[in-house]
C-alpha cells in the first residue's frame, strides 16, 4: 500500500492510496468462489454453475463490493500507519479501478483543528448574585396557583391578570400589515405576551365592547418591517374571565410533588427549589460568559462532519420534544446551524482547555453532584444507586464536573464582575443557551 497525504487547508486532508491490482483480483476470486459454492442457476446443480458463468453473471458487482471494501480497510490503515486522527467519515474518489490494474483512490477527509487559546484575561465575566426574598417566595406560590386555576367568567371591566378573549387588528398607515390580526385570541392581562403598550391599553375593558388602541412597536422588534413603527389596533373583547385559584392544602401542594402538611412546610420546600434554580442560573450566566469570552479570544475552524453530526443530534431532540411524528431528516439543517456551530467550536475548546492544564473531574465533586440530584427525589438512595450501577450515566455526571473545571480554571485568570440583581432577572439571565 502507498500513501501520500496532502493539506489542502487548515483542517482538510486529502489522502491518496495505491493498492497493488494482486490484492484486489485475489479478493474478488475468493468472494466469486464463494458465491458459486451455494449459488442455484436453473440448468445447474447446486455449487456446479461453472466459474465462467458466475464471473459473467457477477463479477462486475462482487468487484465493486471488494473495491469498496478495500478502499475502506485501506483507509483506515493508512490512518494508523499517518497517526491521523480524523474527525469524520471520509469521502472516497477512485482514481483507477479497472481490472488487472492497481486500484488508486483519494480519501478526502477533515481533521480535528490545532487550537491555540486566546488571552485567558481578556475575557470578561459578569457574575451574578441575588437573595430570594419572601416576595418572591410569594410571586413563585402565585404562580403555581395559577398554573392551576380555573376561568369563570365576569361581566365586569377587566383588570391585570384576567384572561381575554379578544379579536384584533392592526393598522400601519392606515393599511393592515402581515401577522397583526387574529380571531378568539386569549390574553392574559400584564402576561407581556403582546407589544409594550397592547395589554395596558385594554385593562377596563368589557365583555362585547368595541376598542382603538395605539401603540409603537420596539425599536428592536424582531421584524424589521414594523420596529419603531406606530400602530393602531382595532379590538373586540368577547368575554372577560377571572381565574379562581386553588386553597393552599395538601391537595394542592401533592400537585408539585411536595409532601408538606401546611403553608409554612409548603412555602419552605418552594424556597429551597427556587434556591437551586437559582444557584443553576448564575452557574449558566457564567458558563455562558466563559463560552462567549473563549469563542471571541481563540479563533478556529471547525470540521464541517463534526457541525453535521451536531445537526442531527438537534433535529432528532426537536422531533423528540415534539411527540416524534415526523423525520427528523426532515427538518431542515439550516434552523440548527448556528446552534450547532456554538456547540462544536464550545465543545473543541473545553477539550483544548482540559488537555492543556491537565484537568481531571474530580470524584468528590462528582459525588456531590449525585447527591444534589438525589435530593430532589422522594427516594435518593435509589437514584444514588442507580447512578452507581450505571456507567453511562456516570460518565455523563463526570463531563458536567469537568466542564465546571474549565470554568473555574478560566475564571482564575478571567476579568470577574460581580452584579447584584433580582431573583427574576438572575434566573432569566441564565437561561441555557441550546
Amino acid at each position: 500500500m502507498q500513501v501520500s497525504v496532502e493539506t489542502t487547508s487548515n483542517i482538510e486532508r486529502r489522502m491518496t492510496i495505491g493498492v497493488p491490482a494482486q490484492e484486489i483480483d485475489q479478493a474478488v476470486q475468493k468472494r466469486l468462489q464463494e458465491t458459486a459454492r451455494t449459488l442455484r442457476l436453473n440448468g445447474f446443480r447446486p455449487g456446479k454453475v461453472p466459474m465462467s458463468v458466475v464471473k459473467r453473471r457477477f463479477g462486475d458487482s462482487v468487484r465493486q463490493e471488494i473495491v469498496g471494501e478495500v478502499m475502506r480497510d485501506n483507509y483506515i490503515k493508512a490512518l494508523q500507519e499517518q497517526d491521523i486522527n480524523p474527525a469524520g467519515w471520509p469521502k472516497f474518489e477512485p482514481k483507477t479501478m479497472e481490472e488487472g490494474k492497481d486500484l488508486e483512490f483519494v480519501a478526502i477527509f477533515e481533521v480535528l483543528p490545532e487550537i491555540e487559546l486566546g488571552d485567558l484575561s481578556k475575557i470578561s465575566v459578569e457574575k451574578l448574585t441575588s437573595e430570594i426574598t419572601d416576595i418572591d417566595v410569594d410571586n413563585m406560590i402565585d404562580n403555581l396557583r395559577r398554573q392551576q386555576a380555573t376561568m369563570e367568567e365576569v361581566g365586569r371591566k377587566s383588570r391585570e391578570k384576567d384572561v381575554l378573549t379578544i379579536d384584533f387588528k392592526g393598522f400601519i398607515d392606515g393599511k393592515e400589515f402581515e401577522g397583526g390580526a387574529a380571531e378568539g385570541h386569549r390574553l392574559t392581562l400584564g402576561s407581556g405576551q403582546m407589544i409594550p403598550g397592547f395589554e395596558k391599553a385594554i385593562v377596563g375593558g368589557k365583555a362585547g365592547e368595541d376598542m382603538e388602541i395605539e401603540v409603537t412597536f420596539p425599536e428592536d422588534y424582531h421584524n424589521e418591517d414594523l420596529a419603531g413603527k406606530p400602530a393602531r389596533f382595532e379590538i373586540r373583547i368577547h368575554k372577560v374571565e377571572e381565574p379562581q385559584l386553588p386553597e393552599l392544602d395538601t391537595e394542592f401542594f401533592k400537585k408539585f410533588g411536595i409532601d408538606a402538611e401546611d403553608e409554612a412546610a409548603f412555602r419552605e420546600e418552594v424556597r429551597k427549589n427556587m434556591e437551586r434554580e437559582l444557584k443553576q442560573a448564575v452557574a449558566n450566566k457564567v458558563k455562558n460568559d466563559v463560552v462567549d469570552g473563549l469563542l471571541e479570544t481563540t479563533g478556529l475552524d471547525i470540521p464541517v462532519a463534526l457541525v453535521d453530526q451536531e445537526i442531527d443530534r438537534l433535529r432528532q431532540d426537536a422531533v423528540q420534544r415534539f411527540g416524534g411524528q415526523v423525520d427528523f431528516q426532515q427538518l431542515p439543517k439550516e434552523i440548527f446551524q448556528e446552534q450547532a456551530e456554538r456547540r462544536v467550536k464550545t465543545g473543541l475548546l473545553f477539550q483544548e482547555v482540559v488537555k492543556k492544564n491537565d484537568l481531571k473531574a474530580d470524584p468528590a465533586k462528582v459525588d456531590e453532584k449525585i447527591q444534589e440530584i438525589a435530593s430532589t427525589y422522594e427516594q435518593p438512595e435509589e437514584v444514588v444507586a442507580h447512578f452507581s450501577s450505571n456507567p453511562e450515566q456516570k460518565a455523563q455526571i463526570e463531563s458536567s464536573v469537568l466542564e465546571d473545571a474549565v470554568v473555574d480554571h478560566v475564571l482564575e485568570q478571567a476579568d470577574v464582575k460581580e452584579k447584584k440583581v433580582k431573583y427574576e432577572e438572575a434566573v432569566q439571565a441564565g437561561q441555557p443557551q441550546r
